[in-house]
């Protein structure tokens, strides 16, 4: 059997250490959406060669009992046309004994020339669910969110949680620091947390566009879910010598919770 993209190849490993691996591998989206102007999608840091940084500064997270790896992306003078500021972004895996996979994100403004530069931030996390059509997202009702699909304009979410019928292409402002993603066909559930990263994307492309995406299967959007932490609404400022930090915790908690059920701080304590 051909799979078609890395989602569904990911979908074909059936245990839990592998699961985690799944998110580590959506990696491959993580982007720093530096600046404004006429950069890429979702930035260019997911596309560029990190290297291993093999003497970090010390990082803002526990580490005993667990592995980590820091990746390190500097500027360098074939970007310049692409982003004009020297920087720094460090960035922090870590890999708890239970599954849980935290990224810490550090940028830092290396100019020399005295200027600030200002970027927007989001962690693409893709999530596999077993049904899309089974899933709950809760911690962002009653929120605002620029819908991307009307050019960013403004709503406010309603309703108990966040389900799926169709794309989603949401920006969630001024969100809680921990958000639950229910997959009720598995019986699990996802909660993120995250500090330093005020807002949430959560993404589906849904039928017609998965079609139209040439590194994504026809199929795949059935079962896929981006929630991500970001910043977004309020772009970051750093002057030189200035550094920003952001964090972002995945677990997966077994539940057989139903709607309004789930108090996500309970599920962090299982």
């Amino acid at each position: 059997m051909e799979v078609k993209s890395l989602l569904g190849r990911m979908n074909m490993v059936k245990n839990c250490f592998l699961l985690v691996a799944r998110l580590f591998l959506s990696l491959q989206r993580l982007s720093a959406e530096f600046g404004s102007g006429a950069l890429e999608q979702h930035g260019f840091a997911r596309n560029m060669f990190w290297t291993i940084d093999s003497d970090p500064p010390p990082f803002p997270t526990i580490t005993a009992n667990k592995a980590f790896v820091d990746l390190i992306l500097k500027h360098s003078e074939e970007e310049v046309k692409i982003w004009p500021h020297r920087y720094e972004f460090r960035l922090r895996i870590t890999l708890g004994p239970g599954g849980d996979l935290m990224l810490t994100s550090r940028i830092r403004n290396t100019n020399t020339d005295g200027k600030a530069f200002t970027f927007t931030f989001a962690y693409h996390t893709y999530l596999y669910v077993t049904d899309i059509s089974e899933v709950r997202v809760e911690g962002l009702e009653t929120l605002d969110y620029l819908d991307s699909l009307r050019d960013r304009e403004r709503f406010t979410e309603q309703g108990d949680a966040i389900t799926f019928e169709s794309e989603v292409d949401k920006i969630y402002v001024s969100t809680p620091t921990k958000i639950a993603i229910l997959d009720h066909e598995r019986k699990r559930t996802f909660v993120l947390r995250k500090d330093g990263l005020p807002d949430a994307v959560v993404w589906n492309p849904w039928d017609k566009k998965a079609k139209a995406m040439p590194d994504f299967g026809d199929d795949d959007y059935k079962h896929m879910l981006c929630v991500d932490a970001a910043c977004v609404e309020k772009p970051i400022t750093l002057k030189p010598g200035e550094e920003w930090k952001g964090r972002q915790e995945l677990s997966v908690v077994p539940s057989s919770y139903c709607s309004g059920q789930l108090d996500p701080q309970r599920a962090l304590s299982v």
